[in-house]
């Protein structure tokens, strides 16, 4: 597995080292080892799938406040996503800054998202799939968000999404939202 440091610090693009004959290629995915190497978390404590059936679906920017505060292991495994994390890391020095990468069925690729970070995705294709790991159990009462068109973020988003819930429009701003309890 190869780690490639994003500008969010902790933050890593993973791109799985092939070993390839006639037959395909195999690759390793989670490698507790080798995640731990690089100083990540290996907490396992969910696994979960996300199907959006159209194009151009939204859904995010999602986080947990502590001290359900959780890191994401995310893949694509069908279709094609744009992945995007902000950092609400107040003592971070990216606070604020956000970084975006395609995760899709060909380059299989996954994002590696600390906690204290927001994550969100924009589906690229129709019938994508996402499947991701997370070091914490899901808590309702610690699930919040911020708005995936927050000025303070400017977000290139790909297109306007087609697809969004009532709930991931209706974030509050970054600045009014209660971000400090999300320190981990």
């Amino acid at each position: 597995m190869e780690f490639i440091a994003t500008p969010i610090p902790g933050a890593f693009v993973i791109e799985p080292q092939r070993i390839e004959d006639e037959r395909g290629f195999f690759a390793r995915l989670w490698c507790e080892r080798e995640l731990a190497e690089h100083g990540l978390d290996t907490t396992l404590r969910q696994t979960n799938i996300g199907v959006s059936r159209a194009g151009g679906t939204l859904r995010g920017l999602h986080y947990q406040r502590a001290p359900h505060a959780e890191t994401k292991l995310i893949r694509c495994p069908r279709g094609s996503v744009f992945d995007v994390i902000v950092d609400l890391r107040p003592d971070s020095s990216a606070h604020g800054r956000w970084f975006g990468v395609e995760l899709n069925q060909d380059n299989h690729r996954a994002l590696y998202v600390p906690a204290g970070c927001a994550q969100g995705y924009m589906t690229l294709t129709d019938d994508t799939e996402i499947y991701y790991h997370t070091s914490a159990f899901y808590a309702q009462r610690a699930a919040s968000g911020v708005r995936w068109d927050d000025p303070a973020f400017d977000i290139a988003w790909p297109c306007d999404p087609v697809v969004i819930s009532d709930a991931d429009r209706n974030w509050p701003d970054f600045v009014a939202a209660a971000v400090p309890g999300i320190m981990v």
